[in-house]
């Protein structure tokens, strides 16, 4: 082979990678998908907790467990960090966990348990997009409280757990009718942000149902209707990066989750956030720059 026919392979294959890397599901070998427990960084973790402790009305209600933030570095996929807060203190999540319908309504079309017809495609969107509660409870309906619980404890995300918890519904999202409320707690809809930063690792990496649905809920998550929260921040810091993003609020709990897919790498993470608090919705807004702050700072360590 020719020198300058050895530089153009070289050069296709750098491309390849490159472009493997930016986009989304992305397409790690098996081997490289890791238990969040292992993408654990000390350093990532102590600056983490360094950052959010320097607001003292956030180091209190993190010592109150009504503070909950967990975080993945997904700069370099091959070797993505994981630093939390409170990261197994479940809450209420109103409509965060609407997430979690969105994996058992997939997976169920996946079996052939549910036909997907232009209204189950629709009411997806409308449950995830606009967080529409009518939109919610028929895809409820549809897919029932057993298969969303069956979903969530399925060893093959362990998205809820006996001992922590994790992403449940186990109440429509209108009034009356049965309940399936969680075993620890009794909450009706809950989430840790250490599950609900897994689901989205797992969604970024093609692994929840399979590349091709995990595709499908990407696409349904995109572009969020509602921009409040980390969205109200990021629409002003990064309004080119793509978001993928479910958000919740009820009273005192408010909740946000988003996957950021920035174009350069340096902005590429999945935030959690968990607060009990009147304030919740302004904390949520004002913690994307201190994580970033937190982010940037992990690249050059």
């Amino acid at each position: 082979m020719k020198l300058y026919q050895l530089i153009i392979v070289i050069v296709l294959f750098i491309s390849s990678v490159a472009h493997s890397q930016s986009d989304l599901p992305l397409r790690l070998d098996d081997s490289k998908i890791k238990p969040l427990n292992n993408l654990s960084n000390p350093l990532l973790q102590k600056s983490l907790e360094q950052e959010l402790n320097k607001v003292p009305a956030w180091k209190k209600l993190i010592a109150q467990n009504k503070m909950a933030v967990g975080v993945i570095d997904l700069s370099n996929p091959e070797d993505a960090k994981y630093a939390s807060i409170n990261s197994n203190q479940m809450m209420y999540a109103a409509s965060l966990p609407k997430i979690a319908v969105l994996l058992a309504a997939m997976d169920a079309i996946e079996k052939g348990q549910l036909k997907e017809t232009p209204e189950v495609i629709k009411d997806m969107k409308l449950m995830i997009s606009n967080s529409n509660n009518q939109a919610s409870t028929r895809m409820i309906d549809r897919v029932g409280y057993a298969k969303i619980e069956s979903v969530m404890t399925d060893d093959k995300y362990k998205l809820y757990d006996k001992t922590y918890g994790g992403l449940w519904v186990g109440k429509r999202y209108a009034a009356g009718g049965p309940t399936n409320r969680e075993p620890l707690k009794h909450l009706s809809h809950a989430a840790t942000v250490a599950q609900v930063c897994k689901y989205y690792y797992l969604l970024a990496n093609g692994k929840l149902v399979n590349n091709e649905r995990s595709k499908e809920m990407l696409d349904i998550m995109e572009n969020p209707a509602l921009h409040h929260k980390f969205v109200n921040t990021l629409d002003l810091i990064a309004p080119d990066a793509r978001l993928f993003r479910k958000s919740g609020s009820w009273k005192n709990f408010h909740s946000d989750s988003i996957l950021v897919w920035g174009k350069e790498a340096t902005r590429r993470y999945i935030l959690v956030a968990l607060i009990d608090d009147a304030n919740g919705e302004s904390i949520i807004r004002n913690l994307v720059v201190p994580v970033e702050k937190v982010l940037k700072k992990a690249l050059v360590i």
